[in-house]
């Protein structure tokens, strides 16, 4: 088994022997962190949230300053409605990397689905100070602000995105297409959370949506694949 075997497995969704394949490589190189990196994220993908720790926790007592190793950790605990904990490694995460947009944009997002809205537009408008241009952060933003009620808000936020990426919407007369209906292509509109299980993720759509916030090309990259699909039973595309 290779390295390159076991990520031609991954991307193509076959979790199973993907994992096979980097368990075989850990016990050959024991240590190696982006063998841990990969297997940690083929076990989320498989809902195994407690083998996927130890990897990530292994990982972060190599590097404790890795953001992305401290991210991942924090999508772990999150799907496993540990909450808090993951709002911490977000904390932490964004405080290492204060320059970076995409930390307060995916820490927002959490702090929406677990519904703390004030706090999320108010990572967003960081994200969106950071990085004017980010059609997908004012999208969601606007997607809180019409949750809160503040609908000139959303207006401008949602008409804000759509001028970045040049959409135009189509009207009829003196019609204005409904507020908060059209959405980017890469931004589905999230969905309420299932009311019987309060700290768990709806079953694609948390991947669908937070892979659409990513900002910085070299995160998107190397992310976007662990995002994709976890629970949606589509395979991910080579990234």
């Amino acid at each position: 088994m290779s390295f390159e075997k076991g990520m031609s497995l991954y991307k193509e969704g076959k979790f199973e022997e993907a994992l096979a394949c980097f368990d075989e490589l850990i016990s050959k190189h024991s240590g190696q962190a982006e063998l841990h990196l990969y297997r940690g994220r083929i076990l989320t993908r498989m809902g195994k949230g407690e083998a996927a720790l130890e990897d990530f926790d292994f990982l972060i007592a190599l590097e404790p300053y890795n953001t992305d190793y401290i991210s991942d950790r924090g999508v772990v605990l999150h799907l496993m409605g540990r909450n808090e904990e993951a709002l911490t490694e977000l904390d932490r995460a964004a405080n290492l990397d204060p320059k970076n947009p995409y930390r307060y944009s995916s820490r927002a997002f959490f702090k929406d689905r677990i519904g703390d809205l004030q706090g999320a537009i108010e990572d967003y408008e960081k994200a969106i100070e950071l990085d004017p241009e980010d059609a997908v952060a004012y999208n969601n933003k606007g997607l809180v602000e019409e949750k809160l009620g503040f609908k000139d808000r959303s207006k401008k936020s949602f008409e804000k995105s759509d001028g970045l990426v040049g959409y135009k919407p189509q009207q009829t007369g003196n019609d204005l297409p409904p507020i908060g209906n059209k959405k980017s292509p890469e931004t589905p509109q999230p969905t309420p959370l299932q009311e019987d299980e309060p700290k768990k993720m709806s079953s694609g759509h948390f991947w669908s949506t937070l892979k659409s916030l990513f900002g910085d090309a070299k995160t998107r990259q190397e992310f976007g694949v662990f995002l994709k699909g976890i629970f949606s039973g589509k395979k991910p595309k080579n990234s």
